[in-house]
């Protein structure tokens, strides 16, 4: 993972070029337990 600062209160996390949440499209960020299993199904942690 790597971290890219944005702008404008945008955060978006995107693993290996796919666009996994963006607060900006849902207008919140994400439940913190929920996101952090679907990354770790994913392989990451």
């Amino acid at each position: 993972m790597e971290l890219i600062p944005g702008s404008g209160g945008v955060f978006e996390v995107t693993v290996n070029g796919v666009k996994k949440y963006s607060k900006k499209e849902t207008g919140k960020f994400p439940d913190t337990k929920e996101f952090i299993a679907e990354l770790e199904q994913m392989g990451l942690e």
